[in-house]
């Protein structure tokens, strides 16, 4: 059997990486799969060790860093986060494809090793509905300003992915994914 696909989504805060991928792992009728991310940033009160992220000490993420345990692995807003490869190649060989949501440093690491990946970023339209989504979940003015700033620098790069998604329409932007993505398992199958 050949191996599922390896999908990155990747893009700004705001631009709704997170909330397309749940509608992709609910509707899209396809054995799909999030990767859980390893991170030393402390739990938001609604996460769970294991569900949202692994809440990992630096020690304990620097440990499995040089025992060559992550796909990719980078620093962002102080703090590092990292896709573990036991979360990505057992399940690709038995035909789970698996989503990675990683930043643009964190995609290009995988692109690398994976040149076969799929990798969309996700975007809107316009700078306005980037501030918007971020001050309608609740972001601070100081967290407004330093995510608006790495949003500027992830725009930069948004030629190096296989798609660019603008999600202004979030039923027009899954579709379009979801089709992409029914594409690669039928390549793989092939």
């Amino acid at each position: 059997m050949a191996q599922a696909p390896l999908i990155i989504l990747a893009g700004p805060s705001g631009s709704g990486k997170s909330t397309i991928i749940a509608r992709l792992l609910k509707e899209s009728g396809l054995p799909l799969r999030l990767s859980v991310s390893a991170t030393t940033r402390p739990p938001r009160p609604y996460e769970q060790d294991g569900v949202h992220y692994y809440f990992w000490t630096r020690e304990q993420f620097e440990n499995q860093r040089q025992a060559g345990a992550f796909l990719e692995w980078a620093t962002v807003h102080g703090h590092w986060y990292g896709t573990l490869r036991s979360e990505v190649e057992d399940y690709r060989a038995r035909g789970i494809g698996v989503l990675l949501d990683i930043d643009v440093q964190g995609a290009a690491q995988v692109r690398s090793q994976y040149p076969d990946c799929l990798s969309f970023f996700i975007c809107t339209s316009s700078w306005e509905e980037y501030e918007r989504r971020l001050q309608k979940r609740g972001e601070g003015p100081e967290s407004i300003a330093r995510r608006l700033e790495t949003a500027r620098r992830e725009l930069e790069r948004m030629h190096e992915f296989d798609h660019v998604i603008v999600n202004d329409d979030l039923e027009v932007a899954v579709a379009q994914i979801r089709k992409e993505i029914e594409q690669a398992f039928h390549e793989r199958r092939t």
